[in-house]
């Protein structure tokens, strides 16, 4: 009786492992250019305007040249 309880417990953990539900999108946002921005004032760097690329461009290099940039940091 004893090597029954292994078996009933694959089968149970096979049958568990079939009822998963499929995932979806579900309705969500697509993705937008990044440049675009979010459209909250608290989320945008005083320096960046929300759909201009070339401000946005400018933006992503000053912050990995200076802000990122641990080489520039480093004592």
């Amino acid at each position: 009786m004893k090597p029954l309880k292994p078996l009933i417990l694959c089968v149970a953990l096979l049958l568990a492992a079939c009822g998963e539900k499929p995932q979806g999108l579900g309705g969500a946002k697509q993705d937008a250019a990044p440049h675009a921005g979010t459209g909250v004032a608290a989320f945008t760097a005083p320096d960046w305007r929300a759909g201009d690329k070339t401000s946005w461009e400018q933006a992503l290099k000053a912050r990995g040249q200076y802000g990122q940039n641990e080489y520039s940091r480093a004592p």
